[in-house]
């Protein structure tokens, strides 16, 4: 069943509607922006109604692969999202992304307003005029129709397979890409001088400090735990477990967090690598082997973590986490 093209599916949300290339790789840039309901891949575009994934391969339906995303503009706006679109693909191939050829795989911004319209035009002119790319920018801009869900097994696939998710992405050469475009900058230097010989290991050259002896493996205040280098949000101590790995761990992220987790096949191993969103801090990793009720132990190295007790959080423009503690106060 397609979705109607105006309906966010809740008061005071709106729906951004983008294609970026294979689905699998639109969501996750997505889905941990604070202000992001949901965001569901799927097919627009074309000319039949509920078309499969094999029909749209084909090219037989004029639909590409798109994401389509409910968000709160109160949270978070439009252009914002736009900038996080333009960062994730390829704008000057007509073709199709990477790996992936064909017009199913081409890259579009459907427009659900007038106003949508205007920002998306705006934003391509200004990529255009950044002189970012040596080429012209092709992603067209569209209004948007019906968009129909694709099969439950392409939903969250980075989160259902992150290995072959993974290998896919870095496979399909849009890992490289990106971050030959758009690296993050870093200034080593101020870090060196900002952070001890410990943070800056653990955070910049995927150190790891010693287990039992370091600040916050037994810790267990009330508060929330930071990157170290930004201040971005990442743990909540109710989410906090005791593991016996003499590491801090716990079951999840803070809300919102844009956590990145990758693939680390280093010391002859496979787990999964844990970093920060912004700041592209080396955290720890994750293993299936925690307690409910997901099932997940985050371990993370407490040199890569600032420590806010609750009772600052306020102080420290973070007060938008009391609610975190406000349901266990009431009891």
């Amino acid at each position: 069943m397609a979705n109607d093209t105006g309906s966010a599916g809740g008061e005071g949300l709106a729906l951004a509607t983008f294609a970026g290339g294979c689905f699998w790789c639109m969501v996750s840039p997505f889905d941990k922006i604070p202000g992001v309901v949901r965001v569901v891949s799927g097919y627009t575009g074309g000319h039949k109604e509920n078309p499969t994934y094999e029909e749209v391969c084909e090219g037989k339906t004029g639909h590409v692969e798109a994401v389509q995303i409910t968000f709160d503009p109160s949270r978070v706006s439009y252009r914002r999202l736009l900038d996080i679109f333009w960062r994730q693909i390829d704008p000057t191939d007509p073709g199709g992304q990477f790996a992936d050829r064909g017009d199913s795989y081409r890259t579009a911004i459907f427009y659900h307003d007038e106003e949508q319209r205007r920002l998306a035009e705006e934003s391509k002119r200004e990529l255009e005029q950044s002189g970012k790319f040596d080429k012209p920018i092709v992603t067209e801009i569209l209004p948007a129709g019906p968009f129909y869900p694709a099969e439950e097994y392409h939903q969250d696939y980075y989160r259902k397979n992150p290995l072959r998710y993974w290998i896919y992405r870095v496979g399909s050469g849009r890992e490289a890409f990106l971050a030959r475009h758009w690296p993050k900058e870093k200034n080593l230097e101020e870090l060196k001088k900002r952070l001890t010989p410990m943070q800056f290991a653990v955070t910049q050259h995927n150190a790891t400090e010693p287990p039992f002896r370091n600040e916050y493996w037994n810790h267990f205040e009330d508060g929330i735990y930071v990157d170290v280098v930004s201040g971005e949000p990442l743990f909540c101590s109710k989410d906090k477990f005791d593991a016996g790995c003499g590491w801090p761990s716990f079951t999840r992220p803070i809300p919102g967090a844009q956590i990145v987790e990758k693939p680390d096949f280093s010391h002859n191993m496979i787990r999964t690598e844990v970093r920060s969103g912004i700041a592209d801090s080396h955290l720890g990793h994750v293993f299936p082997d925690g307690p409910p009720p997901t099932g997940l132990r985050y371990c993370i190295n407490s040199a890569a973590l600032r420590f806010i007790p609750k009772e600052r959080l306020a102080e420290e423009g973070y007060g938008e986490y009391l609610k975190l503690f406000e349901e266990e106060e009431k009891k």
